[in-house]
Order: structure tokens, then C-alpha cells, then sequence
């Protein structure tokens, strides 16, 4: 640089800071407007407390009304099969006329009138039969896996609610995140546009050259780009808290929302677990793996006799008199199974192939259960360590960003050491924004990975 430059430069310079007592004091900040630094619009619809969003999920949850459904069949298939073990009684009326002996009585036996007492015509026959298993292996291997299979559906109920307030606080953590994800690109504009000016300024006063100008205008493009990016991730994570209360719109996080506090509303609502093979899908699988096994022996016990007792009355409609009862017998049933043409075999069969399915996804559960408490246990230590760099580094940028803008507006920084102080800023802050929500999120995930959650 020649002696002429350098003296044009530092007249320059001298004019930026006419009003600054010293070199080494910074100029004021520049007060910047731009349209884009107006906020997003609210949602709708602002979700205040935990329990309040605990509340909507719990009434307009369409996979908590499913998951309470399939324990209401359960417990239906459970009667059902039930009722194969208990006393069943039948009546049935009839009335029949023989058209081409209209003197008889068709399904009447001759006699069952009585002396002196004819059938009438047409004949109203009364018949009631009672009976009763005494011995039915299949039945009582039916009923047993109908029971664990309700079990089964009661503990997937369970599962599902502490999947369910894992899932909203998760949506809750990731739209407060996104709320400040996106203020800290409005501050991260803003400083970007204030850099702007002061270089603008500068080159019009001849201390800076076009190439300082252009740096900082692609700076504040990219400032530009982030905040347009973080608006959008704003609006997807209110549409999926929407979704997740059960609304088909967005929904917001109050600005009073308690977010540290949400670890401890959690725990008001789910217990711990003293034993992790209590956790509900586990139990569940389990419970799976029980009812397939039950329903095979039902299967089997299809190839052994059955025992049973029936009783039947049958009464009539004679003349005279109003009728009588004519005949009640009491018989003992035993039912042999001689051939069914291979439909026992093949029931056999494909119950075997679903006890060992159910295995398969016991052993699986196990598994992705053991693995999913390792990464919570281990997430909550990453979390604070990642939250304690990330204030360190977002310090030394702002101290950083400090420095490089003073020197800058005492002429002895560059444009590009602006940019990149700027630019490391934003990132810093953001970056901190975001460990400090996943720390929230690692505590919560600690805690309902190894929890109950009822009601």
C-alpha cells in the first residue's frame, strides 16, 4: 500500500470515528430495520402446561382409543372362550303340521301324549336342552392363552401411554427449541445487517474498499438463508405438537411454558420401574410368547376325546288339556376325533409357526429394551458435557466476535476476520440452544425408558 493509501485510509477512518474520544473506543451500534426480522406469527393455539397437553392426548389420542379397544376384545375373546367351559342351555319353539299325514304329529313320538290324549294339530312343540363339559383339554388350553392374551393387550396399553408422553414431551422440547432456534436467527440477522451498515459506512467514507462490502452482504445472505430455514423447522415441529395432541393444525408452546420443569411433571404422572423385565412392551412380548404357546397345546389337545353331559325336555300341545311335558332325558357324551381330514394337522402347524414367531420378537424386544436403557443412561452424562463445551465455546465466540468487531472500527481488522467472527457467533449460539434442549430431552428419555405410565 502506498503512503498516499494509507493516508487516505486513516483520514477516513479519522472521519468514521469524529465523535469517538479515543481510537481504541468502538463505535455505537447502528440501528438496522429489515422485514424479516419481524417474528413468526403464533399458532392458533398455544398449548400453557404440561397438563394440559397430558390432558388433550389422553382425550383425542385415535392410537390410545385403538390400543384400549384391543384390550376390550381381548377381554371378549377371554369370555368367550370361557363359555365353552360353562353350562350352555337352548329352548326352542316349534310349530309343524305333516301335510301328507295331517293326523300325526311330525317330531312327535307316538305316546309322548299321553293316555287318553292326543297330539294337536298343528303340533307346538316345546324343546330345552342343557349340557356341560366335564373334560375338554382344548378348551382349557383356549381359555389360558385368551387370558395371557389379554394380558398381553393390557401391558401394550401400557406401553403405548408411556410412549405417548415420551413422544409429546419430545414434541414439546423440539418446539420450544425451534421458538429460540429461530429468535437466535433474528439476532443472528440482526447482527449481520448491523455489520452491514458499518461496513457500508466505512466504504463510503473511503475505509473500506468494495470487496469489505461484498464479504458482508454474502454474510448476511447466508444469515438470511438460516433464519428462512429455522422458520420452516418452527412451523413443521408446531404441525407435529398439533398432531401429537391430536389436532389437525398447528400448535404452539406458550412463551410461560416450564420447560425445565417437565422432567418433574413427568415423574408426577409415571413411576419408575424397580425392575426393567417389568417394563410393558417386555411384559408384553412375553405375554405373547405365552398366549402362542397355549393356543399350539389347544391345537394338540384337539386329538383327545372330549367328555360331556346334556340333558333335554320336551313338551307338547295336547287335547284336551293345555299339553305336558312328554320326555326328559339325561345322557353322558364322550366325542372321539377320528379323522378331520388333516385340519387338526395343519392347525397344529401353523400354531407352531407362531410360537416360535412370537419368540423371535420376545428375543428381539429384549434386545432394542437393552440397548435403548444403555443410550438413556449414557445420553444424560453426553448431554451435560456437550451443554459445558457449548458454553465455552459460545463465550470465546462472542468474545472473539467482541474484538474482531472493535478492531474493525479502529482499522485494524479485515472485513473477512468480521464475517467469520460473525458467522462462528451464530453458530455458537445456536449450537448451545440446541444442547441445552437436548439436555432436557436426555433426562426425559432417562427417565420414561425405565418407567410406568398409567391413566
Amino acid at each position: 500500500m502506498s503512503h498516499h493509501s494509507r493516508g487516505v485510509r486513516r483520514l477516513a477512518l479519522a472521519l468514521v470515528l469524529v465523535a469517538v474520544p479515543t481510537h481504541a473506543e468502538p463505535l455505537p451500534p447502528l440501528k438496522v430495520e429489515d422485514a424479516m426480522l419481524s417474528p413468526v406469527p403464533p399458532a392458533p393455539r398455544l398449548v400453557r402446561s404440561w397438563g394440559e397437553a397430558l390432558a388433550l392426548v389422553r382425550e383425542r389420542s385415535t392410537d390410545l382409543r385403538g390400543a384400549e379397544a384391543g384390550v376390550e376384545r381381548a377381554s371378549g375373546r377371554w369370555r368367550q372362550a370361557l363359555s365353552a367351559l360353562l353350562p350352555q342351555a337352548r329352548t326352542q319353539v316349534a310349530v309343524a303340521q305333516d301335510l301328507l299325514n295331517p293326523s300325526l304329529a311330525p317330531g312327535v313320538l307316538p305316546g309322548a301324549a299321553g293316555d287318553d290324549r292326543t297330539a294337536t294339530q298343528p303340533a307346538l312343540t316345546l324343546t330345552t336342552t342343557l349340557t356341560q363339559s366335564l373334560v375338554d383339554p382344548g378348551a382349557w388350553r383356549g381359555l389360558s392363552s385368551a387370558r395371557e392374551a389379554e394380558a398381553g393387550a393390557v401391558a401394550t396399553l401400557q406401553d403405548l401411554r408411556r410412549r405417548l408422553v415420551l413422544g409429546l414431551a419430545q414434541a414439546l422440547v423440539a418446539t420450544v427449541a425451534a421458538e429460540r432456534a429461530a429468535e437466535m436467527n433474528r439476532v443472528g440477522l440482526l447482527r449481520a445487517l448491523e455489520r452491514a451498515a458499518l461496513t457500508q459506512r466505512a466504504f463510503e467514507l473511503g475505509a473500506g474498499n468494495q470487496l469489505d462490502v461484498v464479504r458482508v452482504q454474502q454474510d448476511v445472505a447466508v444469515a438470511r438463508g438460516a433464519l428462512v430455514a429455522g422458520d420452516e423447522q418452527l412451523r413443521r415441529t408446531r404441525e407435529a405438537l398439533g398432531l401429537a395432541l391430536g389436532f389437525g393444525e398447528s400448535i404452539g408452546v406458550d412463551p410461560s411454558f416450564d420447560l425445565h420443569g417437565l422432567v418433574d411433571d413427568t415423574r408426577r404422572d409415571c413411576v419408575a420401574l424397580e425392575n426393567l423385565d417389568a417394563r410393558a412392551d417386555l411384559v408384553a412380548a412375553r405375554t405373547q410368547v405365552a398366549a402362542a404357546r397355549d393356543s399350539r397345546r389347544q391345537a394338540v389337545a384337539g386329538y383327545l376325546p372330549t367328555l360331556g353331559v346334556s340333558s333335554t325336555l320336551l313338551g307338547l300341545t295336547t287335547e284336551p288339556g293345555f299339553g305336558r311335558f312328554a320326555t326328559w332325558s339325561v345322557s353322558a357324551v364322550l366325542s372321539l376325533p377320528l379323522w378331520e381330514g388333516g385340519l387338526r394337522e395343519g392347525l397344529v402347524r401353523e400354531r407352531t409357526g407362531l410360537e416360535k414367531q412370537a419368540e423371535a420378537q420376545l428375543e428381539d424386544t429384549r434386545r432394542d429394551v437393552a440397548v435403548e436403557m444403555a443410550r438413556a443412561r449414557r445420553s444424560v452424562e453426553v448431554a451435560e458435557a456437550l451443554v459445558t463445551t457449548a458454553v465455552e465455546s459460545r463465550d470465546l465466540a462472542e468474545r472473539t466476535d467482541q474484538l474482531t468487531r472493535r478492531a474493525f472500527e479502529v482499522g485494524r481488522g479485515s472485513s473477512l476476520e468480521l464475517v467469520q467472527s460473525g458467522a462462528a457467533l451464530r453458530e455458537a449460539e445456536l449450537n448451545l440452544v440446541l444442547r441445552e434442549f437436548q439436555r432436557v430431552q436426555a433426562h426425559l428419555d432417562a427417565f420414561l425408558t425405565e418407567a410406568r405410565c398409567n391413566g
